[in-house]
């Protein structure tokens, strides 16, 4: 997904200029430690004719939750990374990007990540008609359910843009919750919606399939823990989002 924050970010942090060949080994050493993540307490959403938009998870609870968007890219430190860091990842793929890649990603997904929505073709959706958004949201939660075997719950809108229709036609085929994010990461810097560079208790954080990928993951995990938050699973936050096969 490509596009801004919705608002301007405050001046970010870098990780770590490191004084070596950053390969898998040197990533996973830095990956930082998380304990146990507290019992979730999931969010009923199941009311009104639209789906809710949420920049944040409302919890109090010491959590976070790292999504990573698009699949245009598939970096070979995304499943060592993942595998090692123990943390679950929240993924909104698009099918034009990953459906002739299916294994690279369901790789991804029985290591712990979960596959969610992000339209057929990353087109902005804003002022589009019905029957457009329509393909782009409901097909491609079948088309995703079909390749990967669960459909997804949970869609997130290209660029983060939407209308009224976006978010009644994403209700109307199952789509529980529209995800925005608080901050984003990119070539190892997070950006912060907050002057204090805090990742918050609900905070979503949006990462991508890109060059940096190790960076960026890195990055995302070393500010959660210095925030005080732990990486936890977005679909546990959410009320009927996910079924058993979240947890295969």
């Amino acid at each position: 997904m490509a596009g801004s924050s919705p608002s301007a970010p405050a001046s970010p942090t870098r990780t770590p200029k490191p004084g070596n060949v950053k390969d898998v080994d040197w990533y996973t050493s830095r990956l930082p430690v998380f304990g146990p993540l507290p019992e979730p307490e999931p969010v009923d959403v199941d009311h009104g004719p639209e789906s809710p938009v949420w920049k944040k998870v409302p919890t109090d609870q010491n959590v976070a939750f790292l999504t990573i968007d698009d699949g245009a890219l598939r970096h070979p430190m995304a499943l060592p990374l993942l595998k090692a860091s123990g943390v679950r990842v929240t993924l909104f793929l698009t099918i034009n990007y990953v459906q002739k890649y299916p294994d690279y990603f369901k790789a991804l997904q029985a290591a712990g990540a979960v596959i969610e929505n992000h339209t057929f073709t990353h087109t902005d959706l804003r002022g589009k008609s019905v029957a457009f958004q329509h393909h782009e949201i409901c097909d491609a939660a079948d088309r995703l359910g079909q390749i990967f075997g669960r459909r997804p719950t949970l869609f997130r809108p290209p660029f983060g843009d939407y209308d009224d229709n976006t978010l009644k036609i994403a209700h109307s085929c199952g789509q529980k919750v529209v995800l925005y994010w608080s901050e984003t990461v990119d070539k190892g810097i997070v950006r912060y919606q907050i002057a204090d560079h805090r990742i918050l208790p609900g905070h979503i954080v949006l990462m991508h399939f890109r060059p940096a990928y190790g960076d960026d993951f890195l990055a995302a995990l070393t500010r959660m823990k210095a925030s005080g938050v732990q990486p936890a699973l977005l679909e546990d936050y959410i009320k009927g989002a996910c079924d058993d096969s979240c947890n295969e």
